[in-house]
């Protein structure tokens, strides 16, 4: 079993990522953070190997972060921590790790300095308790192993924000819900995993992208016979139907350009289509007004 302190070193090669939140599983909230973290690894050859939304409960939250940390080299949540009852996301994943929730200085006055006052708050201070007081707080009481140097379990990675990114066992990184902020401290984190990486920028991944006007059944058997034939050599075949659309997709990923380049006349014609940069490209020529 790997220490934190491995854990914060060691080369990322998998991602996992853990959406808590009742209200995205009610419907009320759409995620997005999920779709933004998969084009974020995509771009710098992290595999993203599972995604998972749980709602604002303990023992799912306890159970989801020590399983993402045990089987992934980088692990990122996003939601439950605001400062409400139901953000339990900092109090959960402490217990899930015996460690104490333990409220961070240089955050704090981070929070003082770019806070603006609320129109609802006019006689908020921050040097006076108060309850509204003790709820910003919340946000900035962290889990913190005590015997391990702070610097690399907090993370301040934008001088415009005063969110933390918290390190809990050196590799779940807990993010806030709101895209905004989530978008912007994960790309603040990046220069801080560039060097973790065996292959920073995605610089040796490529994704091939054909149009086809099959139905995916009319294809299925050739790209099962494909994939057997490639997906050893690492690359993958992917095929994506688009309802309400004439034209489909199938995609070849891997960082075997030579042999993409190479296979790629073969697939445009077994798929009776053609390579486009987006999958969307060929629609216009569809149009039956058009031409």
């Amino acid at each position: 079993m790997a220490t934190a302190e491995e854990r914060t070193k060691r080369m990322i090669h998998t991602a996992g990522c853990i959406i808590i939140g009742d209200e995205v599983l009610g419907g009320k909230t759409v995620d997005t953070n999920s779709a933004y973290l998969a084009k974020f690894c995509f771009k710098l050859s992290m595999n993203l190997k599972r995604v998972e939304v749980i709602g604002d409960d303990e023992a799912e939250i306890v159970e989801a972060a020590r399983r993402m940390s045990d089987n992934y080299d980088f692990v990122v949540t996003s939601g439950g921590i605001g400062p409400t009852h139901d953000d339990i996301t900092y109090q959960s994943i402490a217990n899930a790790f015996g460690l104490k929730l333990v409220e961070h200085e240089e955050s704090l006055q981070r929070m003082i300095k770019l806070s603006k006052p609320h129109p609802s708050q006019p006689n908020f201070k921050w040097d006076e308790p108060s309850p509204a007081l003790e709820a910003k707080k919340r946000m900035i009481r962290l889990p913190i192993d005590t015997t391990r140097d702070q610097k690399d379990q907090v993370l301040l990675v934008d001088e415009s924000l005063w969110v933390p990114i918290s390190v809990v066992n050196g590799n779940i990184h807990i993010l806030p819900g709101v895209p905004r902020l989530f978008e912007k401290l994960l790309e603040g984190l990046k220069p801080r995993l560039v060097p973790r990486l065996t292959d920073p920028e995605g610089k040796g991944v490529y994704r091939m992208l054909f149009s086809t006007p099959m139905a995916e059944s009319a294809i299925a058997t050739y790209l099962t016979e494909l994939a057997a034939q490639v997906e050893p050599k690492g690359i993958k075949v992917g095929s994506y139907p688009r309802w309400g659309k004439k034209r489909n997709s199938v995609t070849l990923v891997g960082r075997n350009k030579e042999l993409m380049e190479q296979i790629a006349p073969e697939v445009a014609r077994n798929v009776q289509g053609f390579r486009v940069e987006r999958e969307d490209e060929a629609d216009e020529s569809d149009d039956p007004d058009e031409g």
